[in-house]
C-alpha cells in the first residue's frame, strides 16, 4: 500500500526529471559551443561617475576575457558573452590587514561585481551568472607607486574574467 507521501515524492521526482531535461541539454550544448562574441557593458560604472576609467575597464575586461577563453573564443562562431560590470569597490587602504589595538582590524579587499549572460540565437538567454570577485587590495603591487589604482583595477579585471570562464565553463 502506497502512502500519500510516497506518491507525492514519486510525482515530484518525475516532474523534476522532466523539467530538468531541457536545461541539461541546453547547458551541455552551451558547454561545447565556442564563444562567438564578447560584449562588456560598463554603463553602471558611467552612471556612478567613473568617467574615462569606465572605458578603460571595458577595454581591459574585453581583453582579459579573450585571453581567459583562449581557443574557445572564436568570433562569429557561437553565442554572445555579455558582461555587465555593476560595480567596483576599492578599499581606501592598499596594504595588509593589520591587527590594531583590539586584535580586530578591517579588511582591505577590492571587489568587482559583474553579471555574465550567455546569449544564443535570437538573444535567447542560455545562462546568467552573477559574479562578485574579491582580492586583496595589495594585489596591485606597491601602494606608493603613482599607478597603484590602475594596477588594482587590472588585477580585479583579470580575476573576474577567470571566474567568468569558470562559471561559463569553456
Amino acid at each position: 500500500m502506497k502512502t500519500r507521501r510516497a506518491v507525492l515524492a514519486a510525482s515530484l521526482a518525475a516532474f523534476a526529471s522532466i523539467t530538468a531535461l531541457p536545461f541539461a541539454a541546453t547547458a551541455a550544448r552551451a558547454q561545447s559551443a565556442p564563444i562567438g562574441a564578447i560584449r562588456v557593458d560598463v554603463s553602471p560604472l558611467v552612471a556612478k561617475g567613473w568617467g574615462e576609467t569606465a572605458g578603460a575597464v571595458r577595454i581591459g575586461m574585453e581583453r582579459a576575457l579573450a585571453d581567459a577563453f583562449g581557443a574557445a573564443y572564436q568570433p562569429g562562431r557561437g553565442p554572445v558573452l555579455l558582461v555587465k560590470v555593476r560595480g567596483i569597490f576599492m578599499a581606501s587602504y592598499a596594504g595588509g590587514g593589520g591587527g590594531g589595538a583590539f586584535g580586530g582590524g578591517g579588511s582591505s579587499n577590492d571587489s568587482l561585481d559583474s553579471e555574465t549572460t550567455l546569449l544564443g540565437p535570437g538573444n535567447r538567454v542560455i545562462g546568467t551568472w552573477p559574479i562578485l570577485s574579491t582580492i586583496s587590495s595589495g594585489s596591485g603591487g606597491a601602494w606608493y607607486l603613482p599607478d597603484v589604482d590602475q594596477r588594482r583595477i587590472a588585477a580585479l579585471i583579470e580575476n573576474n574574467a577567470l571566474w567568468i570562464r569558470r562559471y561559463v565553463g569553456r
